[in-house]
């Protein structure tokens, strides 16, 4: 629907020849009703929205997103404290207050005279700048010290280095990005804040598994439209739409499926993978968690109770239901939490073993390979499947003998073969 739609009032002949050409145009340009898309809004996205939110939360996320959000910073614990840091940097004239009552670790900057990325403890890694909505996936995953933890897209390094804080140097973080410029801030930020516990890797994500050993946590902070931060990016307005949603669906589903695969179901103190986005698009997370529900053994579990603060995810949207636990994910919106509009979701791996959903077919001595336009969710966009070539053969009966009544009827075996690409 185009913001041009939105005509109230409708012409006869008769009044249109009342009046000239410029009166007409005038009139019209009043009816149109220029704010139908404020603040540049592609008109697209701007009725996406409105399917979302009711219509004065709708201005409220609008006007929020106009915003910019606080500066805030993640306390690094290996090498200070937080009342330590706040009275070293309140010398140098910057007036801090705790992020709120769900972190231990952030800081909001209200004001600083000094740059708050080149101070002396800045350099010295004893904090990272960092969103308040970063820090959420992290404590989702509750890393444990002594682990194997993965962060599939960690560049810059603000969730490595958190990760690597909670683990207290203990463990391994294999802390993988796909691309190797990126790897160097993130490299460069682990030194900094002194982890000595992480790997970089510089992969593809959907290739990590049988590369990287089986992990007790996994986090994948997946690549998306960013239509959470259109207050840092501006050009999501006019950018992205439905499409770009659903595009980005596809790498995630890739993503999240790999992540799945990484972690080991019968680790003792985890076997969990957390998904999270800086997108608030239905089509980037909710239905990417309730196609994976399908495709894995994997359970959606409560976050920490300290996350619980925001706003339960969709279990239905247009025509679209979904699996009744995706509620217990969270989401996070400018507008309500004062923070970068963020999706967190915390899985549990139940089993090892991967579901082979194929159809049914009754022909026998048949073989038949099905991809991804016959396995795909019907409504949703192709995603990573298990391909498997399901073969069905007949036990070869005596011919010597006509079967005897009440004989019993010939067996039918199926072999599956698994060719996971």
């Amino acid at each position: 629907m185009k913001c041009a739609i939105g005509i109230h009032r409708i012409y006869s002949s008769k009044n249109l020849m009342e009046v000239d050409g410029s009166d007409i145009e005038e009139q019209l340009q009043e009816t149109i009703a220029p704010e139908a898309c404020p603040h540049g809004y592609a008109p697209e996205l701007y009725e996406y929205f409105k399917e979302m939110f009711a219509a004065d939360e709708l201005k409220e996320f609008i006007e929020a997103n106009e915003q910019q959000r606080p500066v805030t910073i993640r306390v690094n614990t290996l090498k200070t404290r937080r009342k330590l840091l706040a009275q070293q940097l309140s010398q140098r004239g910057a007036t801090l207050q705790p992020i709120g009552d769900w972190s231990k670790v952030g800081l909001t900057v209200t004001e600083s005279s000094v740059p708050v990325g080149a101070t002396p403890e800045y350099l010295a890694g004893h904090y990272m700048v960092q969103s308040a909505a970063s820090m959420l996936p992290v404590m989702a995953l509750a890393p444990q010290p002594g682990e194997i933890v993965v962060d599939m897209a960690a560049a810059p390094g603000g969730k490595t280095t958190h990760i690597g804080q909670l683990m207290e140097n203990r463990g391994v973080i294999y802390a993988n990005d796909f691309k190797a410029e990126r790897c160097r801030s993130l490299t460069a930020n682990i030194h900094r804040l002194g982890l000595t516990n992480a790997v970089v890797t510089c992969m593809d994500g959907r290739k990590l598994q049988g590369v990287l050993p089986m992990a007790d946590r996994v986090l994948l902070d997946a690549p998306c439209s960013g239509s959470g931060i259109i207050a840092r990016d501006p050009s999501v307005k006019v950018k992205r739409g439905r499409k770009e949603f659903l595009e980005c669906a596809i790498l995630q589903k890739e993503l999240l499926t790999a992540a799945i695969d990484l972690v080991d179901a019968n680790s003792k103190t985890g076997g969990y993978i957390v998904y999270s986005t800086c997108s608030v698009s239905i089509e980037e997370n909710e239905m990417v968690l309730d196609a994976i529900l399908k495709k894995r053994n994997v359970k959606v579990v409560p976050l920490d109770e300290s996350l619980n603060f925001g706003v339960p995810a969709y279990t239905k949207f247009r025509q679209h239901r979904f699996h009744p636990s995706i509620a217990m994910a969270r989401r996070y919106y400018p507008h309500v939490h004062n923070m970068d509009g963020f999706f967190v979701c915390k899985l549990k791996k139940v089993s090892n073993e991967k579901p082979v959903r194929i159809r049914k077919d009754r022909s026998a001595e048949k073989s038949v390979t099905w991809g991804k336009e016959q396995l795909a969710d019907e409504g949703l966009t192709e995603s990573v499947v298990e391909f498997a070539e399901v073969t069905e053969t007949r036990k070869p009966t005596k011919p010597t003998k006509p079967a005897k009544k009440g004989a019993k009827k010939v067996r039918t075996t199926k072999t599956i073969k698994k060719n996971s690409k």
